[in-house]
């Protein structure tokens, strides 16, 4: 079941400065605390991020499921969001703007996180066409 998954590797994250077992260890990973498009709970989701520039880069892979994932849609009508960001030195919590990315920036992005982690380019391949997996920046809001 995904929520016992989550919980995991929140509980992980939590118990380990930032740090988690398999399959995603050793891996940058991210807490982001998003609020429901509809209900309006807060909820939270492990992800792994990536960096460009000082931005933090998540991706709406949902492990190549035909429709993006729930947090895609809060993160759109909800985009401040509060996130615990794994670093070499612990856990860095911030409250970040995400704004997805799009066009050309996008497509850029996407080759080079598929060229260090070849496992996204296997989630678009299970999409199979039918969505183009979203990224979105998260930039320390002011």
């Amino acid at each position: 079941m995904p929520e016992d998954f989550n919980a995991r590797v929140i509980r992980e994250f939590r118990e380990n400065d930032g740090k988690v077992g398999p399959p995603f260890e050793g891996a940058p990973m991210i807490l982001i605390h998003h609020r429901g498009a509809k209900s309006g709970e807060v909820r939270t989701t492990p992800l792994v991020y990536f960096t460009d520039s000082d931005d933090v880069v998540i991706v709406a892979s949902a492990a190549g499921a035909p429709s993006h994932p729930a947090w895609y849609h809060n993160l759109k009508a909800n985009p401040q969001i509060a996130a615990d960001i794994a670093t070499a030195d612990g856990v860095d919590s911030a409250t970040v703007e995400a704004s997805e990315i799009t066009g050309d920036a996008r497509d850029s992005l996407w080759e080079k996180i598929v060229e260090t982690n070849p496992g996204f380019g296997d989630y678009a391949e299970k999409t199979k066409g039918i969505r183009t997996i979203p990224l979105f920046r998260l930039s320390r809001a002011a």
